[in-house]
């Protein structure tokens, strides 16, 4: 088997790569580790709480315990399905702050700031209310507010407001993510809007396209020093495929510097210790690994419906007849229905603390189960974390999962913004919106309190919300893993194009930016190949 572009992994980024690669007639292969997306609670928003710890659709994967956030080991899912995490995540789109982007460039990453990245945000995107000067109007991927919005979570965004927060109208618009306003999610109808729903749908048709499910990488290729194709292993037979031009590898933060790692690319001392030839010594792969780590603040309430109620019952029933005549309804419900961005001191360029909050409230003992009586929540995430951890390979067999070290909470500044983010939310919980309408705080609860309880809560009940980046890290300098261009630094024919790229973790959901940087990686490769 042979192609002019081999991409490894059919995910966000993946997906993105394969259509605009193909629409310009180049021979194009797609490998993908799992199966199609036919799962129907793919499909369904509301499928995305079975989809987190799904034993087919999922990795599942899970980090080292670590004594800083209390010895516990985090579930870490990612999408094994063709369109990867966009088939299980919370389905919310948002750009980031425009500040993450000009530190990319600052940084290094040349051509990555966001005077430089909102053209490809614009093309990927089709948002009608947006301003058209800012928002993109005939992208593959709908994005849309909620289409059924509970009065709880108009309450939050007045709350915040009462709280001193301004509104923000576009959380995507210019300047991006600033103050509280509801949040948008990427769509396919009433259905979600997964890049193979959207992307690959429509280059699906073409002779030029080959897409290979249930086929796991076990390793690049090389004459030399370049890339010349990948191993894989398709339903217990070892196959290869060529790449005459470049391979692209699209596999997320875990699986990309995992495939390199095994295939000799790497920190050579490392490779050594685990028995692999080192190809290539690159000591940056796996390494700056940076995730949102979360902690949850709940509340019961009365008077007031919540998710937990229409969740079960003959409300369930209702709102799955609401869903299938009219496309509303809870089953078009995300993670978050509304969204706030504040700043953990004065002095910051940019917002460090983001607050999801949900008209629902869930079971701490067992994360994604909703509880039996009505509540809402607030989850508070380090939006621009500085502590770093890595992911490496701890064995040459490409079927073993890498140990994943997120080091998290490693920078007491962490710490500080976490719990200065529990403070923000239970301010705005004390608002006059809210009043007559919570029956309390249930988690940590009002005896919580005091910066050493509060640093306490924060070390043993948060956990990562799923955002990991930065694993191959782009820019110029000698931890980079790959150039600004995307190009695996010191190889030829190999990039690497997926969110382990970002060098650092963009203010917000992650999804969107790593579709914007598939983008722009598509047009980069094109260009260099013209």
């Amino acid at each position: 088997m042979q192609a002019d572009y081999v991409i490894v992994g059919a995910g966000s980024a993946g997906c993105v790569l394969a259509e605009r690669l193909s629409a310009g007639g180049a021979e194009v292969v797609l490998l993908e580790a799992g199966g199609r997306d036919t799962n129907p609670l793919i499909h369904v928003p509301a499928g995305v709480l079975k989809l987190i710890t799904h034993p087919v659709v999922n990795w599942n994967y899970y980090t080292e315990p670590d004594e800083k956030t209390g010895n516990r080991a985090f579930h870490c899912p990612r999408g094994k399905v063709l369109g990867g995490s966009s088939s299980i995540n919370g389905m919310l789109f948002i750009r980031g702050n425009a500040a993450d982007f000009d530190s990319w460039a600052q940084m290094g990453a040349r051509g990555w700031s966001y005077d430089d990245v909102k053209q490809h945000f614009k093309s990927i995107e089709r948002y009608g209310p947006g301003d058209p000067g800012e928002r993109g109007k005939s992208g593959p991927i709908l994005v849309e507010d909620y289409r059924t919005v509970l009065p709880l979570t108009h309450r939050f965004v007045e709350a915040a407001q009462q709280a001193g927060h301004s509104f923000a109208r576009d959380l995507s618009g210019r300047p991006p993510a600033e103050g509280v306003g509801y949040s948008q999610m990427s769509r396919n109808g009433r259905f979600r809007g997964s890049t193979a729903r959207t992307f690959l749908r429509d280059a699906r048709g073409r002779a030029n396209l080959r897409v290979v499910t249930d086929a796991h990488a076990t390793g690049l290729r090389f004459d030399g020093k370049r890339c010349t194709g990948v191993a894989f292993r398709l339903r217990g037979r070892d196959r290869e495929v060529s790449a005459a031009r470049e391979v692209i590898v699209s596999g997320g933060t875990v699986n990309s510097p995992h495939l390199l790692h095994i295939s000799g690319v790497g920190p050579a001392d490392r490779l050594k210790e685990i028995g692999v030839e080192v190809r290539h010594d690159l000591p940056g792969v796996g390494m700056n690994y940076s995730d949102h780590y979360t902690v949850r603040i709940s509340h019961r309430v009365r008077g007031q419906q919540s998710v937990n109620q229409l969740s079960r019952g003959w409300r369930l029933v209702r709102e799955m007849a609401r869903f299938a005549l009219f496309g509303n309804g809870a089953l078009t419900f995300g993670v978050s229905s509304a969204q706030c961005y504040t700043r953990s001191r004065e002095g910051l360029a940019s917002p460090d603390i983001q607050l999801l909050f949900t008209p629902a409230s869930f079971n701490d003992d067992d994360f994604g189960r909703l509880e039996q009586e009505p509540g809402m929540s607030v989850a508070v995430s380090i939006a621009r974390p500085s502590s770093r951890g890595e992911i490496v390979a701890v064995s040459p067999d490409p079927f073993t999962p890498p140990a994943i070290r997120p080091n998290m909470l490693d920078d007491p500044d962490d710490l500080r913004v976490a719990v200065e983010g529990v403070r923000q939310a239970r301010e705005i919980f004390a608002q006059p919106a809210f009043a007559g309408i919570t029956q309390g705080e249930t988690s940590p609860g009002p005896e919580v309190d005091g910066q050493a309880a509060l640093e306490d809560f924060v070390r043993h009940t948060g956990r990562t919300i799923y955002h990991m980046v930065g694993t191959c890290r782009m820019g110029e300098d000698p931890m980079c893993v790959v150039d600004s261009r995307l190009r695996v630094r010191g190889l030829e024919g190999l990039r690497v194009i997926d969110a382990s790229v970002m060098p650092t973790v963009t203010t917000g959901n992650t999804n969107a930016p790593t579709i914007m940087i598939a983008e722009k990686g598509a047009g980069m490769i094109l260009e260099d190949n013209a």
